[in-house]
Formats: structure tokens, sequence, C-alpha cells
């Protein structure tokens, strides 16, 4: 890799921090959406997950033995504003002013993503992002962040996957709060997060010298079936068409309006919707220049050219698939990136990228996990394939730093470099932390070595 290339980790708050309801913090719409029965394996909950809150001094040890360049990390909004505008809850700025201190102490740059699917339960009461408010509650939330870590951290992220806290919060129903919604709330509410990202931006810009601004959108992405250059045309079109099936979970409708200051074509539906939502204005709100364009991939569906369409291809029978059920296509990383770099020629930062694994802690009190190791090395290597052909990739961040809550899954799947006992809260170093330890001390060098 070249030099300066950032090597990470990541995490989100309600992931990790437990501490649900102490030192003033509010309740978030998962704290409320894990009380609901069914909607969580297990009846499970993020009410302590890893502890984090209390033991992040410890986890930044481990993230320095590891040798992270960069953290990725978000900020619980009802931590710092309980009832998410108004009152500041110094408690909650300090847990993370002490954060970034300690991240800097290190030698770890902070990468601060806002917004991470946790809405403040006392916003979401007064209608969450359907309400046409929410882009200056989330400007105002902005703001105190800004002020507060602004002269510490340098590096930020607005959303983190809006196709997942939108379309699998309210189209689907499997994120909190998990309320089904009409299409027109559905474009409503999309459009309202997007003017809440470009007045973030734009609050940044204002607040916090030299910053470096970017977005985390993912989406479902499409592979070629082969390498012929019609079947790779077909992948670059699935990738970003609009259809009624898929506007929300798609790349384009995300990212256009925010990059490229536009919406995509969309089917009629769709349009006449929009006609009656943006207003003059908000569409060069909503693209405020970012520097950075991240992107969080796992995998991707083949499909092949089909007359002047493309039709969905079956990967052959027992085709690998991760612990979660994920199908494992290391290509991923090499097309998705190439075909976002030749949309929007933004530098691009692999936000999110990693397997779930059945670990477990071993006879000899180890963790052995040989199988994310060689995902990474595959994956790795497509990345790098990438940016050898010219796509401006600067950083990878794997999912996760540990071991976590999972959201629906609860802690049924593991991602982490780090092995976490959820009885006792002991953390493990498995044998992948080991390995990014040397894929960080050789700049990449080491994805090569068998």
């Amino acid at each position: 890799m070249k030099d300066g290339f950032v090597w990470g980790a990541a995490t989100s708050a309600y992931q990790i921090e437990g501490a649900f309801n102490e030192d003033g913090k509010g309740l978030s719409i998962w704290d409320t959406f894990c009380t609901e029965k069914g909607r969580i394996l297990e009846g499970q909950n993020g009410e302590v997950a890893c502890d984090h809150y209390h033991r992040f001094r410890e986890d930044v040890a481990l993230m320095k033995q590891i040798g992270l360049k960069a953290y990725r990390f978000s900020v619980s909004w009802a931590r710092v504003l309980p009832e998410g505008i108004g009152r500041i809850n110094k408690a909650g700025i300090q847990f993370y002013v002490n954060l970034v201190d300690e991240l800097l102490q290190n030698g770890i740059e902070p990468y601060l993503t806002l917004y991470h699917w946790d809405l403040p339960a006392a916003l979401q009461e007064k209608g969450g992002f359907l309400s046409e408010e929410s882009p200056e509650w989330f400007a105002y939330y902005t703001e105190v962040i800004a002020q507060a870590l602004g002269d510490k951290v340098k590096h930020f992220f607005t959303f983190n996957e809006p196709q997942c806290f939108i379309g699998g919060a309210f189209n689907g129903t499997m994120f909190a709060p998990g309320i089904q919604k009409s299409t027109d709330e559905l474009v409503k509410m999309a459009h309202h997060v997007m003017l809440a990202h470009g007045k973030a931006v734009k609050k940044l810009r204002e607040l916090v010298a030299d910053c470096k601004v970017g977005y985390a959108p993912t989406g479902v992405f499409y592979l070629p079936a082969d390498e012929k250059p019609e079947n790779i045309e077909a992948a670059k079109k699935a990738n970003f068409d609009v259809t009624e099936e898929n506007w929300l979970e798609g790349i384009s409708w995300w990212s256009d309006p925010v990059i490229l200051g536009h919406y995509p074509a969309c089917p009629e539906k769709l349009s006449a919707i929009l006609k009656t939502i943006v207003k003059p204005g908000d569409l060069e709100l909503i693209s405020q220049k970012i520097d950075f364009y991240g992107q969080n991939i796992y995998q991707g569906t083949l499909v092949r050219r089909e007359g002047t369409s493309y039709r969905k291809s079956f990967f052959p029978c027992g085709h690998p698939k991760t612990a979660i059920g994920w199908k494992v296509t290391p290509e991923v990383l090499y097309y998705i990136p190439r075909m976002l770099y030749e949309r929007y020629h933004l530098p691009i930062l692999i936000t999110e990228n990693g397997m779930s694994c059945h670990d477990v802690i071993s006879l000899d009190g180890r963790v052995h996990d040989p199988n994310r190791i060689d995902y990474l090395t595959r994956y790795l290597r497509e990345m790098d394939r990438a940016i050898q052909e010219g796509v401006a990739i600067e950083g990878y961040f794997h999912w996760s730093l540990m071991d976590n809550f999972e959201w629906a899954n609860g802690y049924n799947e593991r991602f982490g470099f780090i092995y976490v006992d959820y009885t006792t809260g002991k953390r493990i170093l498995k044998d992948s932390a080991y390995w990014y330890a040397d894929v960080i001390n050789s700049n990449g060098d080491r994805i090569y070595k068998k």
C-alpha cells in the first residue's frame, strides 16, 4: 500500500458501550426496541454489551497492541443530549473527551461517526426522521460534538448505512424502531436524512479547523458473473439502477444527491413523490463537498447481461458462507470500489468489512480463527488489486474491533479481532489480531505471504 494508508478497525456506540442509563444518559431507540418482545435474539440487549464505557482504556491498550493507525467509533447521541436537543450532558461529553485523549496518547487517529443508528428515543417520539425538524436536530447535535471535540478530532463521518436505519427499520422492521412506513413517508425520511447530512457538513466546516468529512453508506452490491465486458457493464448497471423494489437498499439513491447534487433516474412513482418534497436549495445543501466516501462492503450478488439489461446469476452449490450466512465474495472489494470511484471520483475508505466466525476459546486459552485470516487475506488482495489499477482507496477499517451486540442477532455473531467473554468481560486477542498487526506493520505486504 502507499505510504499513509489508514489501517483501522471500527465499532459503534450501542454495540459496545453499555452503561445504557448511567451518568445522565438518555434512552435511544435501541434501548427501547430491545425491551419489545420478539425483537432481539433470546431477548438480549445492549445494556452492558462490552462495557466499553468503563473499560475503554483497556480497549485502547489492545488497539495499540494490534498497532491500529485509526479507530472508527460512533457517539451515542442520547449520551451527550439525553432529550436529543437542548440540555447537554457534561458527563457524556467527558466520556468521549477521555476516549479521544486516550486514543491520541497512544498514537491512534480518531475517526468519529456522528450517527450509527441510535436516535434518542425522545426524538423518535417527536416523529424521528419523518419530522421536518430532524435536519435541525442533527445540526444542533453536530454543533455540540464539534465544539466539544473539534480541537482533537479531525475526521468525521455523518451517517452510517442509511439503507439500514431507514430501509431496515421502516420498510423492513428488523432494526429500531421497527415501524412500517408508507413509500411517501420513506422518501420523506430519506430526504430529511440527506438534508441533515448537508447541515452537519456545513457545521463541521464552520467549527472544526482543517477537518475532513465523509459519509458511510452501504448497498446491495452486484458482481459480474465473469470478467466478460458485457457482464461487468451489467453489474455496473445493476449497482446503480433505481427500481421501486430496491431504491432504499441501493447505492445511487443515497449517494447521487450527496455527491452529484441530484437524485438518480427513478421510477415514476418515486419521481412524483420527490416533486412534492424537494424544495429549492435542498440539493445544494445536501451536496456539500465531502473529502472522502466511506463504504461498508461485505458481499455481492452475481449478475450477467440479458438483452439490454441484466439478470441475477447463482453461485455454485456449496459456495462458502460466513457464520452469519453471508456469501464469501472477495472480488467485491475490487469491483465495488472501482465502480464507485468511476462514478463519484472521491477518495474511498472501506469503513466496514469483516467476517462473523464460530469463535471459541480453545483448550490452550487462545482463540484460533484461521478462517477469518483467510477471508481477510482474500478480500485485502482484491482491494489492493483495485488500488494498483488506480482506484483511490485510502484506508481500511475492519469490522469489528471486538465482538459485540450484533443488533437483532444479539450476541450470536462474533466479528471482532478481540474475543469478548460477555459474562466476565474478559478480552482475548484472536490469532487474526496478531495477523492484522503484521499486516499493519508491513503496510499490507503480509497479505501476500503464506
